[in-house]
Order: C-alpha cells, then sequence, then structure tokens
C-alpha cells in the first residue's frame, strides 16, 4: 500500500466520511420507502397477494444497478480516477432523484423504479471508488479500523433516514388518507424530500471540483485484472451477497413484523427500523475504536462515550415522533437502557474478537444467525427485539468482508477488485425479493430463514474462506 502523509490521509478521509454518508442516507431513505410505495402506488390492489414482492422491488432495483454497473465503474474509475469517479456518482444520484418529481406526478410505478435505478447507479459509482480509497490511504493492518469509522458516519446516517422517512413522509401521508386524501396526494409527500437530496448532491458535486485529493499509487507492473486470480476476493465476493441481502432482508421485514404480529400502527413501524440502523452505527463506532491500534486505555475511554451516546440514541427514537401530523416527545428512558444494555454485549463480544478482523467477524456472523432464529422460533414481543438487534451484529461485516477480501492486494489491483466484490451487492436485490415472495406464499416468519443462510456463510468466510492461499 502507498504511505500518505498524515496530513492527506486526514483529507482523504475526511472526504469519503462525506461520500459514506450521503450514500448511507439515499440507501436507507430508498428502503424505508417501501411501505409508503405501498400505500402511493396502492399495490395491494394492482397485485393483489403479491403486494409484498411488488415492494420489495423498490429494494430490488436499486440494488440491481450493483450488479449491472459495479465491475464496469471499477474499469472506469481505473481510468478516470476517483475524484471523477465521485463526480460522476453525485450526478447521476441527482438524475435520479430529480426523477421521481415525474414518476410520481404521473403516479407510475415503472417510471418511480427507474429513478430508483439511476440513483442508484449514481451510488454504485461513490461505492466502487470510496471503499478501496480508504483502504488504499494507509496500512492493511488498520484497513478494518478506517472502514469501520467511514462506515460509522455512514451509519448515522443509515439512522437517520428511515426515521425522517417515517415521521417527515409516512406519517402525513397516512394521515392524509386517513382524512379522505387521493393516492396521488398521498404519493406527493415522496417529492419534496428527493428533490432536496439531489440539489443538495449537486452542491457538493461543484464543491468537489474544487477539492484536491491525495493520489492513490501502485505497482505499475501489476497487471490489474491479476485481482481476480486471488480466492479471498471471489469468496469475500460471495460474502457481501450475503451480507448484504440479508442486511436489506431483515431490516425491511422489521416494519412488517412489528404491524402484523404485535399490530403496530405503519408509520411507528418504519420509524422504530431506526432502532436496528442506530444499533449498525453504534457498533460501527465500537468497530473504528477496538479494531484501530489505540492504546487500551483510550479504547476504553471511547467506547464509554459510545456507550453514552447508545442510550441517548435509544431514549430519543423511541421518545420522539409524529401524531395526527404533529411532533411529538413523550420520554421513554426504558428504551433507552434497553438499547445501552445490547450495546454493551455489542462491545464484550467483540473485546471477544481481539481486533482481530476475520475473528471478530466469525462472532458476529454467528450471533446474528442466532437472533434471527431466536426472531422466528420466539414470541413476536421478544422476537422485535431479537430482530432491532441484528443491526449491532452487522457493523463491521461489511468493512471486514470488504477489507478481508481485497488482503494482499496492489492497490493498482483495487478498483477492479472494488467493482467484483460491489457487484455482489446484488444480494440487496436478490434475498429481500426472495423474502417478499416467500412472506406472500409460506409466510412472514418462514422468510426469515433466509437470512440464517447468508449469515452462516459469512461465519464460514470470516474462519475459513478469508485465508491467504
Amino acid at each position: 500500500m502507498t504511505n500518505q502523509p498524515s496530513s492527506n490521509v486526514r483529507i482523504g478521509m475526511t472526504f469519503m466520511a462525506s461520500i459514506f454518508f450521503i450514500f448511507g442516507f439515499i440507501t436507507n431513505f430508498n428502503i424505508a420507502m417501501k411501505d409508503q410505495v405501498q400505500l402511493a402506488f396502492d399495490l395491494k390492489t394492482l397485485y393483489p397477494g403479491w403486494e409484498n414482492f411488488f415492494a420489495q422491488l423498490v429494494n430490488g432495483v436499486f440494488f440491481f444497478a450493483y450488479f449491472c454497473f459495479s465491475f464496469v465503474c471499477g474499469m472506469i474509475i481505473k481510468k478516470i480516477g476517483y475524484k471523477n469517479g465521485v463526480i460522476a456518482g453525485l450526478v447521476l444520484v441527482a438524475t435520479g432523484s430529480y426523477l421521481f418529481f415525474p414518476a410520481v406526478s404521473a403516479l407510475s410505478y415503472p417510471l418511480f423504479l427507474g429513478a430508483i435505478f439511476v440513483m442508484a447507479t449514481g451510488v454504485v459509482f461513490l461505492q466502487t471508488a470510496a471503499n478501496p480509497y480508504v483502504v488504499a490511504l494507509g496500512p492493511q493492518e488498520t484497513a478494518p479500523a478506517r472502514l469501520n469509522l467511514t462506515q460509522a458516519l455512514n451509519g448515522v446516517a443509515t439512522t437517520i433516514a428511515p426515521y425522517l422517512a417515517g415521521i417527515l413522509v409516512l406519517a402525513p401521508a397516512v394521515l392524509a388518507l386517513r382524512n379522505g386524501a387521493s393516492a396521488q396526494d398521498a404519493a406527493d409527500f415522496v417529492k419534496m424530500p428527493f428533490v432536496t437530496i439531489g440539489t443538495i448532491v449537486v452542491l457538493i458535486a461543484i464543491g468537489i471540483l474544487f477539492i484536491k485529493l491525495p493520489e492513490i499509487k501502485g505497482d505499475e507492473t501489476v497487471a490489474s485484472m491479476s485481482a481476480l486470480k486471488k480466492p479471498q476476493v471471489w469468496l469475500g465476493a460471495f460474502g457481501i451477497f450475503c451480507y448484504v441481502g440479508a442486511e436489506v432482508g431483515t431490516a425491511s421485514q422489521v416494519s412488517s413484523y412489528l404491524t402484523n404480529l404485535l399490530d403496530m400502527a405503519k408509520d411507528e413501524a418504519v420509524k422504530l427500523t431506526a432502532i436496528y440502523w442506530g444499533g449498525q452505527m453504534i457498533g460501527r463506532f465500537f468497530g473504528s475504536v477496538l479494531l484501530g491500534t489505540l492504546a487500551k486505555n483510550l479504547k476504553y475511554k471511547y467506547s464509554l462515550y459510545i456507550l453514552i451516546f447508545a442510550f441517548f440514541v435509544g431514549w430519543f427514537i423511541f421518545s420522539a415522533g409524529v401524531k395526527d401530523g404533529q411532533f411529538i416527545f413523550e420520554s421513554k428512558p426504558i428504551y433507552g437502557i434497553i438499547f445501552f444494555i445490547i450495546a454493551v454485549v455489542n462491545f464484550l463480544l467483540m473485546l471477544l474478537g481481539k481486533g482481530i478482523a476475520n475473528v471478530s467477524l466469525g462472532i458476529f456472523g454467528a450471533t446474528n444467525m442466532f437472533l434471527v432464529l431466536a426472531g422466528f422460533l420466539l414470541p413476536p414481543q421478544i422476537g422485535m427485539w431479537c430482530l432491532l438487534s441484528v443491526g449491532f451484529f452487522n457493523s463491521i461485516m461489511f468493512p471486514n468482508i470488504f477489507s478481508l477480501g481485497v488482503n494482499d492486494l496492489d492497490p493498482s489491483e483495487m478498483p477492479i477488485a472494488s467493482g467484483m466484490i460491489n457487484t455482489m451487492i446484488v444480494g440487496g436485490s436478490v434475498v429481500p425479493v426472495l423474502m417478499g415472495a416467500i412472506t406472500d406464499s409460506v409466510s412472514l416468519k418462514a422468510a426469515l430463514l433466509v437470512p440464517i443462510i447468508c449469515y452462516a456463510y459469512i461465519t464460514f468466510f470470516a474462519l475459513k474462506g478469508s485465508k491467504i492461499r
């Protein structure tokens, strides 16, 4: 790896952190739109008996873009550079965001899915450029810590996104329908958030034109396509398929679990999925601290701060909300305490991994297998907490799988390897749609068997498949 001056690393990491925040927010805001889409486009009437399958196409189309373009994006970025690749991604994200306006105005579900696909293509550029750039900015040993830090900021965005979707989009749409509004009027609540996203992204792209980023150079004698001959790249790519599929599939199933098995209101259920993503955010902050090279006393000090932060995250998410179109805050500290306790368990299991990327990944993979199985077997009142806790243990999976998959590669091999690995983010398309079909044809709980299989493979990759041959 190319050693960069510390000032260059700080510039590069600051820049990449903002990019991770952007595509994290966009991805999860899109995921949270599943229930809004069912209402706005009246999928229950259009596709009776298959409304869950067609609603999951919101996720399916988004993540299918990874399958179509990740490898191509890797080759393009290798030619035009990371900075131009990021600008191209931001322009596509903005274009897709603006396309939501005519799609919703025409109440056209195919056009709506088309807008998602364009936006997702932009996110593919951002993702393909960002991950290898963060890895290449420093030593391989600390790559998981750097990725966990940027993914933690991504986690802040993924926590905020479904929360905002619930209180700013879904809640007023539900209220409008209750008051006799048409589906078109309810759908209009989707327009402005995406127009706002598009405008912000355009401004960021313009700003990036004037930023000078540190260059990452590799050994020019190494053939970039040689990355595809490394077994850890292929096995890591399938690990990403399983991880993203299980992550998105479980997250999108949480709101259905809460509404169907616990009779919770849809807007409240969507809001509570922020707990799932909030746990992922907390876990990534732990990962950035515990998988790094900080002194032991500093690791414990920062971990304590993270635990305190976890209490406030859980407390706020359960206490704040919207009722009859008005923001309300009913303090519920007990939920902050429950969230804090889960965070302590997450911290202790990460300590058990001793800062070793593959060991920590194996422990978390096995933990999530048991948590989803508990959601399948136990009563919904307990199963709910098991599924919401899955986010905590998803936390380090993407950065650890990615860093293990590109281990022992030269920077010149990184764009192609990243393109290959990111192609398999298509798992976020395949697994949720499969789970939606199982939900419609068998049962909601039966669909949870799919992520259990995914987490089993991740555990295998961590303990066996990631070893350098």
